[in-house]
């Protein structure tokens, strides 16, 4: 046998494990005699790209089997109890055709507007137009008593280095990273939002700043002019954007196509 039939040989030999690796011949479960497929469940796991993202086929499938299982278990019951033939299914049948008509519709409009040029384009146009705020670098630390916080300020007053007092003294982390001053007033605390707002770059606080958390010893470590944000961290904003107008435009050129007769409850033409 030359080398290239003992290739072929075994990549046959490794599709038949493969094969086998993918459930029982690729079916992941028998219920009653009815087969769940690999197959089934490998399409649920594609459908969902946020899924994909953060996991693997071999854990969804570990994770999911026993959903399937059961669903195979109730759609068996509903199936015996003649659910289907009853009008309330039909009538959620006909809905239901038309739910994922609409959504299919849409998803393929949105889809072909939302595209790596669209979004690149959006973004340079944010760049564009951004008009940066100054921003704060703020660190903190916070103890549980006025005493130990005036401790801290004295030992700061005496050239004490921020960042050794906060790792000797502070129950949480210290920075609390760059932020404008609509950030501040909107996510701290009004104490620790006012006492902030009146330092300046390289001052801390010099008396303790009481809140609900503690007392605080704050610092500005440092001030900068904001930057537009880099691309990865808010493609998925840029992105959702771009679906939203993508939709709002699609209904709008259907509305202003369609032919359109409306009547209120007592039959009266709106």
């Amino acid at each position: 046998m030359n080398k290239k039939m003992i290739a072929l040989a075994m990549m046959g030999v490794l599709a038949a494990v493969n094969a086998q690796a993918a459930g029982k011949d690729g079916v992941a479960a028998v219920v009653n005699g009815k087969q769940v497929k690999v197959a089934d469940i490998k399409t649920a796991y594609d459908m969902n790209p946020k899924v994909k993202e953060k996991t693997s086929f071999n854990e969804f499938y570990d994770n999911t089997l026993d959903i399937f299982v059961d669903g195979e278990i109730v759609y068996q019951a509903a199936m015996a109890d003649k659910i289907t033939e009853s009008p309330e299914y039909a009538a959620q049948l006909a809905e239901a055709k038309k739910e994922l008509a609409r959504k299919m519709y849409l998803d393929k409009k949105v889809r072909a507007s939302v595209n790596d040029k669209a979004v690149k384009k959006l973004y340079e146009d944010y760049k564009g137009t951004f008009h940066g705020e100054q921003e704060m670098n703020l660190k903190h630390i916070l103890v549980d008593s006025e005493a130990v916080a005036k401790e801290v300020i004295a030992k700061l007053n005496s050239d004490g280095q921020f960042d050794k007092l906060a790792k000797q003294y502070s129950k949480e982390p210290a920075e609390l990273g760059y932020l404008t001053k609509e950030q501040i007033q909107e996510m701290m605390v009004p104490e620790f939002a006012q006492a902030t707002l009146k330092m300046k770059k390289g001052q801390f606080s010099q008396k303790p700043v009481k809140t609900q958390f503690g007392y605080h010893v704050i610092m500005i470590d440092d001030v900068r002019d904001a930057k537009p944000e880099p691309f990865k961290s808010i493609e998925p904003q840029l992105k959702m954007m771009l679906a939203k107008k993508a939709m709002s435009d699609v209904i709008s050129s259907l509305q202003n196509k369609a032919d359109v007769v409306k009547y209120d409850l007592k039959g009266n033409k709106l």
